[in-house]
């Protein structure tokens, strides 16, 4: 026989027993395993595959349920509906066979969320605020986790890449979601049954990313740009090097290049060709652009005498999250993802030298970002006693290590998230969703108003759960506080997300009163978390309470005043510290806002401006960062608004 020939016969034959051999055993998708929750008083949908043809059954507890496998090898079970409870043991198999069983233990009934979007959401309790103390007291083996492994694909999977179904405690909490986690501690705490999160986020991906391609094409917003998927490489060749690339470029992240942790940072090391900077900044701002890969900072600062032979504390105040810190040529610290979210450091006394010292920073530039963020307040060494600023000049250089590679970033491309970490999970039993995202659709905030919608019905029409609970976050306060009114797309992007309150059962978490300005991760997202349980306690488990601040409803005009009408006031409209209300802005028919003067009177805000003598429109609240303090009697903040219609700055 040709040599040729055998091969192929030989790997024909072993693809064949292989395929035999996998049909023959009853599998489960990675969304079922030990430990899971499992979604209480509605049908139970379990699936996998099998034999074709072959008779499924199941047990669940005290629940029976069979299926019939399709041509295809696909089976789905229903268990009847229950009540909270367990563990229970879930037994599956095919009727007549033992051998083709499987059993997961350790199951719970409950409620069970989806927790989705971009880096706020995945953001972990190990970087968020108070984070040693949280883990510590994280005893809650009523609440599971399963975090879905980031993947990407050109059209829609059956399965996850990976993940598996976690207990809540010490050992498993810090990777969690911080605002899932807390949203589940609360609603744990409140209803007293178990609660499951499956987590499924990507940080900086767009809305685009996790809606389907057939949602994605009935848009004009979105279809050419899906369309161009098609000319991606079907063998995944340009995906596969996107994920070795980043592998790649967390290497060299993690692990100084040509000794450059040895050589730059040392006190003689000439760096007379690096070019000045004045910190705190940010490198992309500063002239360096749109750069990823390490950068270089140096600092040379003469000492008083009084700090020789002492031990110092060295704050580096907000810097970009991934960086190394260097004191006289010895490394300080590695930070990677904020392991120490606080920046401040210990000098030893034995590095402190008479005169002229040195400090470097090797920092990580990714996604554009890089530097040390304002206030200069939070830049400085102290030996307790005397404080010298950090802040002014600096020098840095950057090309001085390996380049990264290439990143193509196809988690950005339209439904290739939805594919690998959305469908996969359909039709898996929930109590609905939780969503924070937005800040990658910012720059085409108009946009927004119709894709973040597309993607709620997307999802709905998917479950087959009718109008399921969706509850999100809205944009936190973020960025530079301007001094005067203007323009902004961050508030164009609440705006949009206001606007989705239109559809049916859905919730919004505002969180304009807790974002940070040189941070676009905020730390406190527990109250993030309580924020978006308090929607929930109200719109789904009908416990009647203040659950969200006051919501803009109206206004008329009076003489050159303006009276704004508000719900969900409470027992009464006030300011969150007590002083005169601000960030509200009035304008005339010349389009130009000024701050105005604003006066609360039972439920409503009167708004007025000696520079306006007809006002005709008012905003609250406009900004990226807003100086605003309206609350309800619950001290929940008023939620963005306008009364105007004009054209913003993203509506092309």
């Amino acid at each position: 026989m040709n040599i040729n020939k055998a091969i192929s016969t030989s790997l024909f034959i072993a693809f064949f027993l292989c395929s035999a051999f996998c049909y023959a055993q009853v599998s489960l998708p990675k969304v079922f395993g030990d430990n899971m929750v499992l979604q209480r008083e509605m049908e139970i949908p379990v699936w996998g595959r099998a034999v074709p043809g072959s008779l499924i059954t199941g047990e669940l507890g005290s629940l029976r349920a069979t299926a019939k496998t399709g041509k295809d090898g696909k089976w789905m079970l229903r268990f009847p509906k229950c009540k909270a409870g367990g563990p229970y043991t879930l037994k599956i198999g095919e009727a007549g066979k033992p051998d083709t069983g499987i059993e997961l233990k350790g199951i719970l009934i409950g409620d069970v969320w989806l927790a989705s979007g971009q880096s706020n959401m995945e953001w972990q309790v190990q970087q968020a605020r108070d984070a040693r103390m949280e883990i510590e007291n994280a005893g809650f083996p009523q609440i599971r986790f399963l975090v879905v492994k980031q993947d990407k694909k050109l059209s829609p999977q059956s399965d996850i890449h990976a993940g598996e179904w976690k207990l809540c405690d010490t050992a498993n909490v810090k990777e969690f979601s911080a605002v899932a986690y807390y949203f589940a501690r609360k609603l744990h705490g409140d209803h007293k049954v178990p609660v499951g999160i499956i987590q499924s986020t990507w940080g900086g991906t767009p809305v685009e990313a996790w809606t389907s391609r057939d949602m994605l094409l009935t848009s004009p917003i979105t279809r050419a740009r899906t369309l161009s998927n098609d000319t991606l490489k079907l063998d995944r060749e340009d995906f596969v090097a996107d994920s070795l690339n980043w592998i790649r470029i967390w290497d060299i992240v993690l692990n100084p290049q040509s000794d450059a942790d040895k050589i730059i940072p040392a006190p003689g090391y000439d760096d007379a060709d690096w070019t000045n900077i004045e910190m705190p900044n940010v490198l992309r701002d500063f002239g360096i652009g749109y750069y990823e890969g390490m950068v270089w900072l140096r600092k040379k600062l003469s000492l008083p005498a009084s700090f020789a032979g002492k031990e110092l504390t060295l704050n580096v105040g907000h810097p970009e999250m991934n960086y190394s810190l260097y004191f006289n040529g010895k490394e300080i610290c590695k930070n990677i993802w904020n392991a120490n979210p606080s920046h401040t450091y210990t000098i030893p006394a034995s590095l402190v030298q008479p005169g002229e010292n040195t400090i470097a920073l090797r920092v990580a530039m990714l996604w554009g970002g890089g530097g040390l963020n304002p206030p200069a307040d939070d830049l400085y060494l102290t030996d307790g006693a005397s404080t010298i600023s950090l802040a002014g000049k600096w020098l840095y250089k950057k090309d001085l290590e390996t380049a990264f590679p290439k990143i193509h970033n196809y988690q950005h491309y339209p439904g290739v998230l939805f594919n690998a970490m959305i469908n996969p999970l359909i039709p898996y039993g929930i109590k609905g969703f939780i969503w924070y995202q937005g800040e990658s659709n910012a720059g085409a905030a108009y946009h927004y108003r119709t894709l973040f919608p597309m993607l709620i019905t997307d999802w709905r029409q998917r479950w087959k759960q009718g109008n399921i609970p969706f509850l999100f976050v809205q944009l936190a306060n973020f960025k530079k506080a301007e001094p005067l009114p203007g323009e902004s797309d961050w508030a164009e992007l609440r705006e949009a997300q206001t606007l989705t309150l239109s559809q049916p059962n859905t919730g919004m978490a505002c969180t304009i009163d807790i974002g940070e300005a040189n941070d676009i991760h905020p730390k406190n997202k527990q109250e993030v978390g309580r924020r978006l349980a308090l929607i929930a306690n109200k719109m789904v488990y009908k416990q009647a309470l203040i659950a969200s601040g006051p919501m803009y409803s109206g206004f008329r005009k009076s003489g050159n005043r303006i009276r704004i009408n508000f719900t969900n006031t409470g027992s009464g409209l006030s300011t969150k510290d007590g002083k005169e209300l601000t960030g509200f802005a009035i304008a005339g028919k010349d389009k130009k806002f000024y701050w105005a003067k604003a006066i609360i009177e039972g439920d409503q805000v009167i708004v007025s401006s000696d520079k306006v003598a007809e006002p005709v429109a008012v905003r609250y609240a406009w900004a990226d960062n807003p100086d605003c303090n309206l609350v309800n009697s619950a001290n929940l903040p008023a939620i963005p608004f306008r009364t105007d219609t004009w054209k913003g700055i993203t509506q092309k």
